[in-house]
């Protein structure tokens, strides 16, 4: 019998924990099972495979990260948004190690709700970009672009590869500032928006 109040839910939530202890790629169904205190072969009554379990923590990473950045746009547009929103972005994924690698695994193309999630995520950058007045299509090159310059960094970051003294929040700062000189540099010299632009579009 399945311990009592153990679901689907519960173990992702315990799995999301564990990975960020131990990293996403250490999540094992073993280490799951003895976190939940219970037998692995119980956990399969709620997750069919350690694929579905990473897919599952993946998952709920995006609406978490989503809802985060959510927060820090409301009330905020052009340079104001995209400062918010990154430096948001870098503190949850520095909180949340495991998590943040479960979040950047390209969601199959056959898991609509994956996708689903992942481009209302993606909107929210769409939406903080509407700011600067970009042409449609230099707004997906500036999602693009932000969407590098945060997971490049944070890539790195996470990876220990930053070893000189300067701060890498100075570093972080100067990145997105240089970025957000351009994004106001081409809107000056490239027209203005003339619809809004959904991520479904294309990112």
């Amino acid at each position: 019998m399945p311990r009592a109040g153990l679901d689907r839910a519960t173990l992702i939530a315990a799995a999301s924990e564990l990975a960020d202890e131990v990293g996403f790629a250490g999540l094992t169904m073993g280490l799951l099972a003895e976190r939940v205190g219970v037998r692995t072969p119980s956990l399969y009554k709620h997750v069919d495979s350690l694929d579905a379990l990473q897919r599952g923590v993946g998952l709920q990473a995006v609406r978490d990260i989503g809802a985060v950045l959510t927060r820090a746009a409301v009330g905020r547009s052009g340079p104001e948004a995209v400062h918010a929103i990154a430096e948001t972005f870098r503190k949850w994924a520095l909180d949340h190690p495991g998590r943040y690698a479960a979040s950047v695994r390209a969601p199959r193309a056959e898991d609509d709700e994956y996708q689903a999630v992942a481009r209302e995520t993606v909107q929210i950058l769409f939406d903080v970009v509407a700011g600067f007045g970009l042409t449609d299509e230099r707004a997906i090159d500036a999602v693009r672009a932000l969407r590098t310059v945060i997971h490049g960094f944070l890539g790195l970051e996470s990876d220990g590869a930053f070893q000189m003294e300067r701060d890498p929040s100075d570093s972080y700062r100067f990145v997105i500032d240089t970025l957000i000189n351009g994004m106001r540099a081409e809107a000056a010299t490239g027209g203005s928006d003339t619809s809004p632009l959904r991520a479904g579009q294309g990112s």
